[in-house]
């Protein structure tokens, strides 16, 4: 074996990709599924901003407004209770939509398979030196890299947001609570929308990177291509035995109707068709057996053992297997030829010597190893 058998420089099969995939490792990207939740995030809280924001303004003014009637029925909890069922509902539809959107982000890029067997304990999660070869291998310090160019990027994208804010920001409080609430939910979806920008970008230009590192982390070697290769197309031994258990299935299939046949058809390798005339059960030549490829050695291999006469007609055993069903009567338009093969089988079990009849198949019935019409077939 050369030296290079060991070196995995072949892409990926397709059975090594699906089997590394049920296994966990599919294409899978974090800062896709961060910029999928913050971007659905922030869509919903738009969306429901108007809902909140009138229940918020109704449970601060009826909070912070003192009348006779709130001294003498003064009920805080009554208050907690409202502020909780109108913030609660959003909140778990918030969760609920972020969890989906970062599921989806990531079984979208992987095949859309879960494998259940990764949230399962493992031991060797809780390893320090793995966690150590993790941070400071090169694994690590690409996610070191990506990690501030993040940090620097969605820095510089806050920055911009707030340096047009900063007076507006420092004067809420001042004014009426309905605007400064409605402001102040506005800047915040405003601020994440901006921050889902950045994170998009980035994932885009994650995804391929992930995507290169899956693939250089399950490149082939050359053996472990020819072992595949063999795992997928089986041993010659195994190909051998399940050739031959063909053709025991075959020969027992065919073996009583070769006891009564008078002679066979073939074509020469791929058809064979097994006859027998008796004008007692029909005006006509039967098609006991029938068959191609294994089926057809196996009753080539039979004749031999009885001693029915194998006769090579290309085009009339094509012909037969083709417009004639197993236990039926030939065509009619076959009668001519088929007659003129009988009593040449005939002559031979008298012991007679002829030269071997020519016949002729009709045009309309010669076909060829498709069993597509072929009126230039050879007879």
């Amino acid at each position: 074996m050369s030296d290079t058998a060991g070196e995995k420089t072949f892409a990926p099969s397709a059975k090594r990709k699906q089997d590394a995939a049920q296994k966990g490792d599919v294409l899978r990207s974090r800062e896709l599924g961060t910029a999928a939740a913050i971007l659905v995030g922030a869509a919903w809280l738009k969306l429901a901003g108007p809902w909140v924001l009138h229940g918020l303004d109704d449970v601060m003014h009826a909070g912070f407004t003192w009348d006779r009637a709130t001294i003498d029925s003064f009920d805080p909890g009554g208050l907690m209770l409202q502020l909780t069922l109108l913030v609660l509902p959003p909140i778990l539809v918030l969760g609920a939509v972020v969890l989906l959107a970062s599921v989806a982000s990531q079984l979208g890029f992987s095949d859309g398979r879960w494998v259940g067997a990764n949230i399962a304990p493992k031991g060797q999660r809780l390893n320090p030196l793995n966690g150590l070869k993790r941070m400071f291998g090169p694994n690590g310090l690409i996610e070191i890299a990506k990690g501030l160019a993040k940090v620097g990027l969605l820095g510089s994208i806050a920055w911009f947001w707030a340096s047009g804010r900063f007076e507006t920001l420092a004067g809420l409080g001042k004014g009426n609570l309905a605007d400064q609430l409605s402001y102040g939910w506005d800047a915040v979806t405003t601020l994440m929308f901006a921050l889902s920008g950045g994170l998009v970008i980035i994932a885009f230009i994650d995804v391929p990177v992930q995507w290169v590192r899956r693939m250089m982390r399950l490149k082939m070697s050359h053996q472990e291509m020819r072992d595949e290769q063999k795992d997928t197309d089986g041993s010659p031994e195994r190909k051998a035995a399940v050739r031959d258990r063909q053709r025991q299935i075959a020969l027992g299939s065919v073996a009583k109707a070769m006891i009564d046949a008078q002679f066979i058809i073939t074509n020469p390798m791929h058809f064979a068709v097994a006859m027998t005339y008796d004008p007692d059960k029909a005006p006509a030549p039967i098609v006991l057996a029938k068959g191609r490829g294994e089926k057809a050695l196996a009753m080539r291999e039979l004749a031999a053992e009885y001693q029915v006469p194998v006769l090579e007609y290309p085009a009339l055993a094509r012909s037969v297997y083709f417009t004639t069903r197993e236990q039926q009567v030939i065509r009619e338009e076959l009668y001519a030829a088929v007659a003129s093969v009988l009593a040449f089988v005939f002559s031979l079990k008298r012991g007679e010597k002829r030269p071997r009849p020519r016949i002729d198949v009709p045009v309309t019935l010669r076909f060829d190893a498709e069993g597509r019409l072929d009126p230039s077939a050879a007879v």
